[in-house]
């Protein structure tokens, strides 16, 4: 009854004030909305003892399952962070839905939310983030993790959009920082930022490979040129094609515009690459940009440990940053993609290669081209979303982990 009496009033309010002043637009009707709601603010919870109520007194708390509440990254908090900076953060995980510069098969628009969908079970926010293969979780490093959502990014103007991208990235990349949510927290970035400022770090959704040219245009601001790790089946290092200048920025050449445009050290690395090329030449254009090249079947010639090894001494002591097309992983095990190639690695491969690269000075990470519409039992988000968990440990740690120890293995077990 109070329910009914509350939406009566709520309604005659926003008649009312239609009334003082005709909607002339959208907004006005929305203000209108806001005094009405402004108006008629209940403490409901000083009034009601919820602890004697069926529900909380057998039960208690409305915790949400893995399958259950708001759709958020690992049931992170969520905030519009563009519009809403009341909750600061140090790492945030935002999405941007955009795919209009694919070359063949679309559908990335929907991966941030396929990415959320099989992050459910992780339950990171609400503290079921420990693995035996890190030793710890997240939550243990003391930062402030947030889901910022998703960018509402123009689906028929591609310049415009990338705009979009850039502009959103910088703000939040200009936000001041939570500052951990422990002691134990330790600043990552204020080393090396031109300004000697501690910078928020962001984990993005994508979206096809192209976002990261805007995401690379912020960077810029702040840090200067960056190296890239870069795991992909494709160089993505193309020399831009076409009539127009927003023609020759796609999924596949925007490593060559970031390249001209000054974003990029010569110092970056590419991990998984099995395309095909026109010829050599192809190679060689890559090497100009900037990129040295760990083709696929390297991991069978040289094995996992050199290359990390060989990664860790291409990047150094620089920043970095990470951006992991979805399409390293053989389609077998990842097939919701633009751009399958098949005889990729396997996601445990990918995920020990990212452990191995722990305690470099990651400004940032990326995963795209996740596109689950060909997708069979949601396995493509599933493994996305677990590799972001990967990522936020990778940013935290100081270093690679050591083998868990756990079972009935020693140091004398291990492999060369």
């Amino acid at each position: 009854m109070l329910h009914f009496w509350v939406t009566l009033i709520f309604l005659r309010c926003v008649q009312t004030y239609g009334q003082r002043q005709p909607f002339r637009d959208t907004e006005q009707r929305q203000e209108a909305l806001t005094y009405a709601s402004e108006a008629f603010v209940f403490d409901t919870n000083s009034q009601i003892d919820l602890s004697g109520e069926p529900w909380t007194s057998k039960y208690g708390p409305q915790n949400d399952l893995g399958y259950s509440g708001p759709l958020t990254f690992s049931h992170f908090d969520y905030r519009k962070c563009l519009e809403d900076a009341s909750t600061p953060f140090d790492i945030g995980i935002i999405g941007f839905p955009f795919d209009t510069t694919t070359s063949y098969r679309p559908g990335a628009r929907f991966g941030p939310y396929a990415i959320r969908s099989g992050s459910r079970r992780q339950s990171l926010g609400a503290g079921r983030g420990y693995t035996l293969a890190w030793g710890s979780s997240p939550s243990d490093f003391g930062s402030g993790l947030l889901d910022c959502g998703d960018v509402p990014i123009s689906a028929y103007d591609n310049a415009k959009a990338i705009d979009q991208m850039e502009a959103a990235y910088s703000t939040l990349l200009s936000r001041p920082v939570l500052g951990g949510t422990s002691e134990v927290y330790k600043e990552k970035t204020r080393a090396f930022s031109l300004d000697g400022k501690e910078h928020p770090r962001l984990v993005t959704l994508g979206g096809d490979h192209t976002i990261v040219l805007p995401i690379l245009r912020s960077l810029h601001k702040v840090y200067g040129p960056v190296s890239v790790i870069h795991f992909d089946a494709h160089l993505d290092t193309w020399p831009p094609r076409g009539t127009t200048t927003q023609e020759g920025i796609t999924h596949g050449s925007f490593f060559a515009v970031a390249a001209g445009e000054g974003l990029l050290t010569n110092t970056s690395i590419h991990a998984g690459i099995r395309c095909k090329m026109l010829g050599i030449e192809d190679m060689e254009h890559d090497d100009s940009v900037g990129f040295q090249v760990i083709s696929s079947e390297d991991i069978d010639d040289y094995g996992i440990k050199k290359i990390i090894e060989k990664i860790r001494k291409r990047i150094g002591n620089k920043p970095v940053y990470l951006s992991l097309d979805i399409d390293v992983v053989d389609p077998g095990q990842a097939p919701a993609t633009g751009t399958p190639e098949v005889g990729g690695w396997t996601t445990r491969e990918v995920k020990r290669i990212l452990r191995g690269l722990s305690g470099l000075k990651f400004i940032g990470a990326d995963i795209v081209e996740v596109a689950p519409a060909y997708d069979n039992a949601d396995i493509t988000g599933i493994a996305a979303a677990d590799i972001v968990h990967d990522f936020l440990s990778m940013m935290l740690v100081d270093g690679p982990p050591e083998p868990h120890g756990a079972g009935p293995f020693d140091e004398t077990d291990l492999l060369p």
